[in-house]
């Protein structure tokens, strides 16, 4: 059964998780916390090049704190919260000092780009004005789905320079609404989560270094963005379905990258 669990190959290029960018100096850390309110956990992923050692939310005060520590003077990092979560007017604080870092939101994310001095611990808390929209609140808390990795994508965001662009969101909507519905899809994402991180963190800053790269890796990954349209057409409600259609799309997606070149490349040395 293991064997037939391995969907789409190519698709990990561009939709196993990690909300967020590594940052230039190449130190940037992926942190995802699971934030428990109302009885449900939301995600909230921060990418830096310091360390989130804890963090606590006020439902009540309608506020998220970070809890930090660095060892160099300049801090930079990128915050992920769902608009579910917190929404509305922000007001942040640096170790209870008012801080104004830059800030993007759309309809389900607020993306927050910290930028700050100091090593040791620091405390960033984040006070929206809204809370909870759009979801009812349960008594009892949810368990925490050990195989949920909700995120972003390391590659995309950095080919695509935000995590609001749309290509972005598709490629988290595919994984939220789609892969992780069923067991086979979880166990796809779950399984390849260690091989994705030992190389797409390389790929996605060097992108940043290079414009030449970043713009071949765009026309490379293309093609398998346009395939991967199929999904929003296609049933996937059970493990069958799912490996089905991911063996439909790494056919095509096999075909467009391999199969023709070659042929291509047969014809033209006849």
């Amino acid at each position: 059964m293991k064997t037939t669990l391995f969907i789409p190959f190519l698709m990990i290029l561009v939709m196993t998780p990690a909300f967020g960018q590594l940052l230039s100096d190449k130190t940037g850390l992926v942190t995802r916390l699971d934030v428990e309110s109302g009885g449900h956990t939301f995600e909230v992923e921060t990418v830096s090049n310091f360390d989130v050692v804890d963090h606590e939310f006020n439902k009540n005060e309608k506020r998220l704190t970070l809890f930090v520590n660095s060892g160099i003077e300049n801090n930079l990092g990128e915050v992920i919260v769902p608009q579910t979560l917190l929404s509305g007017n922000f007001a942040f604080f640096l170790n209870d000092e008012p801080y104004n870092p830059k800030i993007k939101s759309n309809d389900k994310i607020s993306f927050i780009t910290l930028n700050f001095t100091g090593i040791g611990n620091n405390k960033i808390d984040i006070i929206g004005t809204e809370t909870l929209q759009g979801v009812e609140e349960n008594s009892y808390p949810t368990p925490i789905d050990d195989t949920k990795n909700g995120g972003g994508c390391l590659i995309a965001t950095a080919t695509y320079g935000t995590e609001l662009a749309p290509q972005v969101q598709h490629l988290r909507e595919i994984r939220d609404q789609k892969l992780m519905q069923t067991d086979s899809g979880k166990y796809f994402i779950n399984s390849f989560n260690h091989v994705y991180y030992s190389f797409s963190p390389l790929i996605s800053d060097y992108e940043r270094e290079n414009s030449f790269f970043k713009e071949s890796v765009r026309i490379l990954i293309t093609p398998l963005l346009s395939s991967l349209m199929i999904l929003n057409y296609a049933s996937m409600d059970n493990d069958v379905e799912t490996i089905g259609v991911g063996i439909g799309i790494i056919t095509l997606n096999v075909g467009m990258y391999f199969v023709a070149p070659a042929i291509l490349i047969t014809r033209l040395k006849k």
